[in-house]
């Protein structure tokens, strides 16, 4: 399993050997360092969990168990991925971009930009309602109850809260790396704003 920690640092366009134009996204990933390991005989599954975002200052408890892990960086996120890493790396090894190669195919995981409260229209892609004298539905939702059960069921599309989804991206492909700068180049959009973190593991 190959997997890393990164944030996007914006969009760009890369010319296949056609000279055609693709969307990709730049990604600032890595460098990260293995944190926890996990094992099937201790914890029931194998995973391991890797350590990334330089800080100033950490919590005490964050500072703690970067030091039962041998790294003498403030690294502020933490995140677990499921399998074991390439060449079973041990605790506190660095892993870079370079772990993955071109063409790779790759999840990207990401929490998707906030949009705030947003109606039906913009939510759930509803149509609108008539927009003639007399009408009293434009952007309303319309019924949204029945006549039995006499209450509205769970799950009905409604107005909230838009945005700040957790969403994955699946078997987009890595179309350029630039291992000395650890930046990856992932074919089409990734979620979230730049800066935004994301996870990127090969795919199965």
């Amino acid at each position: 399993m190959k997997a890393i920690l990164g944030k996007k640092i914006g969009m760009t366009q890369v010319l296949n050997k056609s000279g055609v134009p693709t969307a990709a996204t730049i990604v600032k990933a890595g460098p990260c360092f293995v944190s926890y390991i996990k094992t099937a005989e201790k914890d029931g599954y194998n995973s391991i969990q890797l350590a990334f975002d330089e800080r100033k200052k950490i919590k005490k408890p964050q500072k703690n168990h970067l030091k039962n892990a041998k790294i003498d960086k403030n690294l502020k996120i933490m995140k677990e991925f499921r399998g074991e890493l390439e060449n079973k790396l041990e605790l506190g090894a660095e892993v870079k971009a370079d772990i993955f190669e071109e063409g790779d195919k790759v999840n990207v995981v990401g929490t998707s930009k906030g949009k705030g409260f947003a109606g039906v229209i913009k939510r759930h892609g509803f149509h609108r309602g008539p927009e003639s004298h007399g009408s009293h539905h434009h952007r309303k939702p319309g019924s949204i109850g029945s006549m039995f059960p006499q209450k509205v069921m769970k799950g009905k599309k409604m107005p909230g809260h838009m945005g700040v989804d957790r969403v994955t991206i699946k078997k987009t492909r890595i179309l350029k790396i630039e291992p000395e700068k650890n930046i990856l180049i992932i074919r089409g959009p990734a979620p979230g704003p730049n800066k935004g973190l994301l996870q990127i593991q090969e795919s199965k």
